[in-house]
């Protein structure tokens, strides 16, 4: 079975090195090019876009995928659209592999939004000093906060307009507790802001939010596309991929 992974998480990396290893499979991780030096994962690597849903589904059918896992990060809209549309068309079996939600604990502060347009609305009421940890797309939303100082945190720096106040933070998860408590004290942040991505990799910032007693202003994620299979962890991806080798007799 020829697999196309849509990676760029752990997730993808994880899976990709699971079935690489595993007889049956024949892995190809497609990473969108975004972070100038990914972490890649084991097996063939496709880097770039596809050209939409016509062309994922023509790459599809030319490379002969038997199916699709679509592991990006819970906040890629747009490519999971597109391979939705695209493995419907082609018959080609898809399943989405998503981290959980960060649950929220008692005592925290936290305050849910549904898009980066509410979250700089509702930022600029509970704080002066931002820590904003959404990544490098989507900071020009915070372009107009005038008054408010920020902390950007991100892997690559962020493009477009930013607000005139403001630090940027290039880094790499994972991020330990007691290296987020220092960097919230040393910079006096007032209000966290971040995505729901889930995962352990970046969720110490919550922890360290809530130590402070500081409000966290979290982005809701995008609804996936209607219909598609979900499951939460690389070993229920795994059971899904041996099952379709079964059904399709494969091995």
């Amino acid at each position: 079975m020829r697999i196309l992974i849509l990676g760029g998480t752990r997730e993808a990396r994880d899976l990709a090195h699971i079935a690489s290893g595993e007889r049956g499979f024949e892995i190809v991780s497609s990473l969108a090019g975004r972070v100038r030096a990914p972490r890649l994962p084991e097996g063939a690597v496709r880097v770039g876009g596809f050209g939409g849903a016509e062309g994922l589904r023509s790459w599809i059918a030319d490379n002969d995928v038997t199916a699709v896992v679509d592991a990006t990060h819970p906040f890629a809209a747009a490519i999971s659209a597109n391979v939705a549309a695209a493995a419907g068309d082609s018959g080609v079996p898809l399943l989405c592999l998503r981290r959980p939600n960060w649950p929220d604990r008692p005592g925290d502060r936290w305050v849910r939004v549904p898009d980066l347009a509410a979250a700089a609305q509702v930022t600029a009421t509970l704080g002066e000093r931002v820590f904003l940890t959404i990544g490098r797309q989507g900071v020009d939303a915070f372009a107009g906060q005038q008054r408010q100082w920020f902390l950007i945190r991100a892997i690559d720096p962020p493009a477009g307009p930013l607000p005139p106040r403001r630090e940027i933070l290039l880094a790499r998860g994972p991020f330990k507790l007691e290296n987020e408590s220092r960097l919230i004290a040393q910079h006096r942040i007032d209000v966290l802001v971040t995505k729901d991505s889930g995962g352990d990799q970046t969720e110490a910032k919550l922890a360290a939010a809530g130590e402070a007693g500081i409000p966290v202003v979290v982005i809701d994620r995008p609804p996936l596309p209607e219909g598609v299979q979900v499951v939460e962890t690389v070993a229920q991806a795994m059971d899904w991929l041996r099952e379709k080798r079964i059904e399709l007799g494969r091995g």
